[in-house]
């Protein structure tokens, strides 16, 4: 049973590296309970309550830039109120349509709340791009923040098992 659950760790730590640079979707928790079911099978040998602690705030501070940083990259470039929401909301709306929902939801919500907004379509445009490179920011923030849990996870793996 342990073997089982061990290879469901690994898969589910799989999972969530390759979600990682897809935009929007949970990699990190998915990533987080592979790491936490394998620790688990271990009893904690390895990496216990505060190595797993660990690994959560590193999570928890990459979902936090992933989930707001399409909002952010529009509120760079001098977005409306309007537009910053049109991210969120076109970020939301994306999820349920996948690859391509997550590539156009931000920008179209970017772009639809700085026309709403009265200005130009060149400048809502603008605007736009900007949500665009921020959600390519918060997926870069994404994968660094995975593959460092990653990487605290097997360096500790390694210290409390060579003591």
């Amino acid at each position: 049973m342990d073997a089982l659950l061990t290879l469901i760790g690994v898969a589910l730590i799989l999972l969530g590296l390759i979600a990682a640079i897809i935009p929007a979707l949970p990699a990190i928790p998915i990533l987080f309970a592979g790491i936490w079911l394998i620790a688990g099978v271990d009893h904690y040998g390895h990496v216990g309550l505060w190595g797993l602690l660990g690994i959560a705030s590193i999570g928890i501070a990459g979902l936090a830039v992933d989930l707001v940083a399409g909002a952010l990259g529009a509120k760079r470039v001098g977005a409306s109120p309007r537009a910053v929401a049109g991210t969120l909301v076109g970020t939301f709306v994306g999820l349920f349509f996948g690859l391509p929902g997550l590539l156009v939801g931000p920008f179209a919500g970017a772009v639809l709340g700085e026309l709403l907004s009265g200005t130009s379509v060149l400048r809502s445009t603008q605007v736009g791009v900007g949500a665009w490179l921020g959600l390519l920011f918060g997926t870069l923030a994404k994968l660094v923040a995975s593959v460092t849990m990653l990487t605290l996870f097997g360096a500790l793996w390694w210290w409390n098992g060579s003591r």
